[in-house]
């Protein structure tokens, strides 16, 4: 059913398709009638094996399953109803900026479906931290206070103003932090993405420090601290990889994020014209698969397994679910995958993982 649905969307624009589509299915859930139906035909059963437990030295966060959707995604918090029907055991909701910005120019949004990728160069695009906290305070004066269910854990990913120098990125960071800390469950600082300028560099040691460190003594104030997490690029190179890990464990960070998009456009199928008529941005899904699982090997390798790390890139079924956790991944995020799998994923992803039965 939704293959043919999807030939038919991917007629259309990406970034208009996403938000229409996202806009129909928020409309349905309005109806409380037609929200039980979805949820009933796409969360996946409840089941103890699929209860996931991520441990921090500040808390300890429990998830319904070990499936997640990306930053990116909800950039504004608009669609956690939605996307809980859906089934996502967490969602991660900005990038959020302290500012509102517009992103990059349109089309900035590309499929590769040959190569089951997407390529983006968004820019950040948001409605600035005060807008989106307050749409997460009314998303969570909605939530019933008891219930019988896991709620869904929400993950803030925070970044900097494209207007902000790197010299002063720590203070964006900071505005963010506080903005959104009553209302989401971690955070993840985002200085990986390659499509806001020179924001990559914020991934050496000494930048990375002085960010991380400012909000571990913030968060330290607080009488119930919450995960900071940082994500970094698969472009990294081993090096600069293990710089990460080494800072990550000497500073005591809650975890890693493993990966964002790639700058690569190595080993497409997609013809290198098309490639080239694209231009620049951030390659999403199956050409991410090896280099990601490549990196959350690397890192719980070097810390034997105490930073925990949260694994995306081109995972679309059980399968690449359980090669990315052999390697050592507490969670998993979906983002491409899901614009290619369509609503169902995170049920049959949920499905294999009980029944051990994985595509070939």
């Amino acid at each position: 059913m939704y293959i043919l649905l999807r030939r038919i969307l991917f007629l259309f624009p990406p970034e208009w398709v996403h938000y229409f589509s996202m806009n129909v299915l928020k409309g349905l859930c309005s109806m409380q009638w037609m929200r039980n139906l979805i949820k009933g035909h796409f969360a996946p059963p409840k089941n103890d094996r699929l209860v996931t437990v991520l441990r921090t030295r500040h808390s300890t966060l429990t998830f319904s399953n070990p499936v997640g959707l990306g930053a990116g995604f909800d950039k504004n918090a608009k669609y956690l109803r939605e996307l809980e029907c859906l089934g996502f055991g967490f969602v991660e909701i900005g990038t959020v900026t302290p500012k509102a910005q517009a992103g990059n120019d349109k089309p900035r949004l590309f499929r590769l479906p040959k190569d089951k990728a997407l390529v983006n160069r968004m820019g950040f695009n948001n409605d600035g931290a005060a807008v989106v906290a307050e749409r997460l305070r009314e998303w969570k004066n909605r939530q019933p206070s008891a219930n019988n269910t896991l709620p869904l854990i929400i993950g803030g990913n925070i970044g900097k103003n494209k207007s902000t120098p790197n010299e002063e990125a720590w203070k964006d960071y900071e505005i963010c932090f506080a903005a959104l800390f009553d209302f989401v469950d971690y955070f993840v600082v985002n200085v990986s993405s390659p499509n806001t300028p020179g924001l990559r560099a914020l991934q050496e040691k000494d930048a990375l420090m002085k960010i991380l460190l400012n909000l571990q003594h913030i968060n330290n104030t607080k009488p119930n601290p919450k995960p900071i997490l940082l994500k970094i690029a698969p472009d990294l190179n081993d090096e600069q990889i293990n710089d990460v890990t080494d800072l990550a464990r000497e500073i005591q960070l809650d975890g890693i994020v493993a990966s964002n998009t790639t700058i690569s456009r190595e080993g497409l199928k997609t013809a290198a014209s098309a490639i080239e008529a694209i231009g620049a941005g951030g390659v999403s899904g199956k050409p991410v698969q090896q280099r990601s699982t490549q990196i959350v090997q690397q890192i719980t390798h070097q810390t034997a397994n105490t930073v925990p790390v949260i694994a995306s890139g081109g995972i679309f079924n059980g399968k690449d679910v359980l090669e990315k956790m052999q390697s050592g991944a507490d969670l998993v995020q979906v983002w491409t995958g899901f614009i290619y799998e369509g609503p169902g994923i995170v049920k049959k992803i949920c499905r294999s993982l009980i029944s051990g039965n994985f595509p070939r």
